[in-house]
């Protein structure tokens, strides 16, 4: 069976694993309700919590990555179902209570640890936002509207994606070839922001962004129907409410970071986006001006020529085999941590080529498992991700019940001639993966519901940015990047080059992840809106860009992430100014350094989401950083580094 679940063999396994989850979970509601307050009511939860993602997080991996439509079919109906299910528990007043009872008792939350407090509260926390708390019109309120924002969020992630259709006579003939054509239309499905044709490259983002009605009535529902929700079970903002239990708690303290970030980034960005219109005039001297459709082009295009990077001159030393090779070198150092190849069972994967490894500790043992899902395949999906199949907890028999995780990206597979070679942007991928594996394997809590990654989203980044500062770190390299014919190192300019060139027009591209944020706030901040949601745009690309708005376009209409960001796209800046403030201070001098591995392990690996954010990364930094901090972690990641400069001068 699929991941070793014998029900799994075949799809209509799914119906019988579903099955049985509901029925242990209700058997387990009636022990909750029955049970005198004190530990055991927050073990129950969490083994509620265990039955339903057991099956829901495997059928989660499963719907999008299978290649059996049946066994796609058959996961999304679970996850509907036991969706369905948790719904229902987050409003069961009875349960609830016997969670509100261990609350409410003093003698015994204060004789609990502060895992166990934490995590009692967090389930206490879903239950409000269900709005569990309020009387029985209102809690019917807040289930309707929790099922609406469902239905819109998935509408809006469909109508981000389809492409706009325009009658071809519209656009000139030498540049029609571009778009894919439909009778007398063209379809125009994305931004070809790396065409080298800036007529083709305006067309696409007048075309593809060009506001549908429908779809801005998505948005613009989807955007008080959260208001509504978070306002009915008692918070100001639906950012307030996603905020809570974040790094940065709350939405002020975001747009006190994004505001500090872009003033100390303007005059940097500035500089980038006159460099790139240089390169505009040069190239295309009648229409020089800079527009919105130009910057990743020519971002790219001033990285080529300052720097000379063709990844093809790179993917010869990065073959899979010694990429993994590397990881294993630098876990085993760090961490004293092994990765070994499994024998996998029938049945047990869903692609031939997938590959089972097992996670050793050089004392404590076997870790728990990653399955490495790499390779391209016809209807996989294109993005890198990491999936929790089942969490980690410690079982009521006293065994741990051990993680196991999947890391899915897109490679090319090897051919005759040669092993898969990865490109430098796919060997950051691979670390960055694996980072967040490391954090699965060794977010070994006593409760599945905080174990690993499953932690608040500004802190689930930190442990896989921080793993592509070793990947660009020439120590780390040159104990893989190997000429998978010549056995020859990497050059260690080539490493610096390729470096340094990520920082070419990084300020103007910094710049532009700020504006996305800050609109992302705006949109979940006070409602109703002052303005339409475009209006919103035009006037915070205005104010935080510095590249113009270009009339008739709704690119928000495009923004898929405010379906599973919304009010948190911040996120990623923040985590990033956190592995930033890590890696220099603790691994920048010596990148193998155990007691820092251990340290790593201890204060922030080891507490998965029991843990409050911020007190992991001050354990870690040994200190509380501010948000001036953050910021400035950011902008010294730009300054270039001397000594490459010299050596390429």
């Amino acid at each position: 069976g699929l991941f070793g679940v014998p029900e799994l063999s075949c799809p209509e396994g799914f119906q019988e694993a579903q099955d049985k989850a509901l029925q242990e979970s209700e058997q387990l509601v009636q022990k909750a309700c029955s049970t005198p307050p004190g530990p055991e009511t927050v073990m129950i939860f969490d083994q509620l919590s265990d039955a339903l993602c057991r099956v829901a997080d495997l059928a989660d991996f499963v719907k999008i990555a299978h290649p059996d439509f049946a066994f796609r079919e058959a996961a999304e109906e679970a996850c509907r179902n036991i969706g369905t299910m948790v719904e229902k528990l987050n409003t069961d007043v009875e349960l609830c209570q016997s969670l509100r009872r261990l609350l409410a008792d003093e003698v015994v939350m204060s004789s609990l640890d502060p895992e166990t407090r934490r995590v009692a509260e967090l389930f206490m926390f879903d239950f409000e936002i269900s709005g569990i708390h309020l009387d029985e019109e209102k809690r019917k309120k807040a289930v309707n509207l929790n099922v609406r924002i469902l239905d819109l969020c998935n509408e809006f992630l469909t109508g981000a994606h389809l492409p706009n259709k325009i009658d071809k006579h519209v656009l000139p003939e030498h540049i029609q070839y571009h778009f894919t054509a439909e009778g007398n239309y063209l379809q125009v499905a994305g931004l070809h922001a790396d065409c080298p044709d800036d007529l083709v490259r305006e067309a696409a983002y007048k075309i593809f962004l060009y506001p549908n009605a429908e779809q801005l009535s998505r948005l613009e529902e989807l955007l008080a129907s959260r208001n509504s929700l978070a306002q009915l079970v008692g918070y100001d903002t639906f950012a307030h409410r996603a905020l809570q239990g974040t790094m940065a708690k709350n939405p002020e303290t975001v747009t006190q970071f994004l505001e500090k970030l872009s003033d100390q980034l303007s005059k940097r960005s500035q500089k980038d986006f006159e460099m790139m219109t240089r390169m505009k005039m040069k190239l295309n001297p009648q229409n020089s001006k800079l527009m919105p459709w130009d910057h990743p082009y020519y971002s790219g295009v001033l990285r080529a020529e300052r720097y000379n990077i063709d990844p093809g001159l790179y993917c010869p030393f990065f073959s899979l085999g010694a990429c993994m090779e590397g990881l294993n070198s630098l876990f085993s150092k760090l961490l004293g941590i092994s990765l070994y190849a499994e024998q996998t069972q029938r049945g047990e994967v869903w692609s031939e080529d997938v590959r089972k490894l097992a996670v050793v500790h050089e004392t404590e043992g076997l870790l728990g498992y990653i399955y490495c899902d790499f390779f391209q395949r016809p209807d996989k999906p294109h993005q890198d991700c990491h999936f929790t199949v089942r969490g980690g907890r410690l079982r009521e028999n006293g065994e741990y019940q051990l993680p196991v995780v999947v890391l899915m990206l897109s490679l090319p597979h090897s051919t005759r001639g040669a092993p898969t070679l990865l490109s430098p942007g796919m060997m950051e991928n691979l670390f960055h993966e694996m980072g967040h594996a490391m954090h699965s394997m060794l977010g070994r809590t006593r409760y599945q519901h905080v174990t690993g990654t499953r932690c608040p989203t500004d802190f689930a980044e930190v442990p896989s940015i921080l793993m592509e500062y070793f990947a660009n770190d020439y120590r780390v390299v040159n104990q893989f990047a190997r000429h998978y014919k010549t056995g020859e190192p990497l050059p260690k300019n080539m490493v610096s080059r390729l470096c340094e060139s990520k920082k070419v027009c990084a300020a103007a591209d910094m710049q532009l992840q700020v504006f996305y944020a800050a609109l992302d706030q705006i949109y979940h901040g006070k409602h109703p809106l002052k303005k339409s949601t475009t209006e919103i745009l035009k006037e915070t690309q205005e104010k935080l860009y510095g590249l113009p708005y270009v009339p008739n376009t709704a690119w928000q209409l495009r923004f898929s992430h405010l379906v599973g960001y919304g009010a948190k796209y911040y996120s990623y800046l923040m985590s990033r100014a956190v592995a930033s403030m890590v890696w220099k201070q603790c691994f920048a001098q010596d990148p193998f350094d155990r007691a820092m591995g251990e340290r790593y392990r201890r204060e922030m690996l080891a507490h998965g989401g029991g843990k409050e954010p911020i007190l992991m990364v001050q354990g870690m930094l040994q200190k509380s950083p501010s948000v001036e901090d953050f910021v400035d972690a950011l902008v010294s990641d730009l300054d270039q580094d001397f000594e490459t400069f010299i050596m390429d001068s």
